[in-house]
């Protein structure tokens, strides 16, 4: 599976960017990763109006490395919760459906625009908890991680 996740904003935090190199290289036996971290769109000015602006700006910088082929996750508050087990499932789906293509979206601390969440083939929530974006990235690669390890029956997840 050829995965690639699309994240805006880049990292600042040491700590969080150690974290998200060790899941990537732990990774690596199960899946082509491809990590884009694409520059932040600054706000233009205050209130609803100007963060929906914004909120465009970066769906047009996101759509530009979307593949059409490629299965889209996009992760937000309002998707679909799921175990750990039911994500693993759900990424054996994709792969015997044939679908060796996915790209992942996670937003920026604006959020993503609504264009981007319909196009989506599934809104995903990592939790009913708020954290932070950059948090978000590490917590989504180590249930990657965890899922392929279930997937494969490999001991990890308890």
């Amino acid at each position: 599976m050829h995965i690639r996740i699309i994240c805006l904003g880049k990292m600042k935090e040491k700590y969080l960017q150690q974290g998200v190199d060790d899941y990537l290289a732990r990774l690596k036996p199960y899946a082509r990763v491809e990590w884009l971290e694409l520059a932040e769109v600054r706000e233009t000015g205050e209130g609803e109006k100007a963060r929906l602006e914004t909120l465009d700006l970066e769906a047009q910088r996101i759509n530009r490395y979307v593949r059409q082929e490629a299965h889209q996750v996009i992760l937000a508050e309002e998707g679909t919760m799921m175990t750990s087990l039911e994500l693993a499932n759900y990424l054996e789906k994709l792969a015997l459906a044939g679908k060796s293509k996915l790209d992942m979206v996670i937003g920026s601390h604006l959020g993503l625009s609504a264009s981007l969440k319909q196009k989506a083939d599934l809104l995903l929530s990592l939790s009913a908890l708020t954290f932070p974006h950059l948090l978000a990235r590490l917590i989504l690669l180590e249930q990657l991680y965890r899922s392929f390890k279930i997937r494969r029956g490999e001991p990890y997840h308890k």
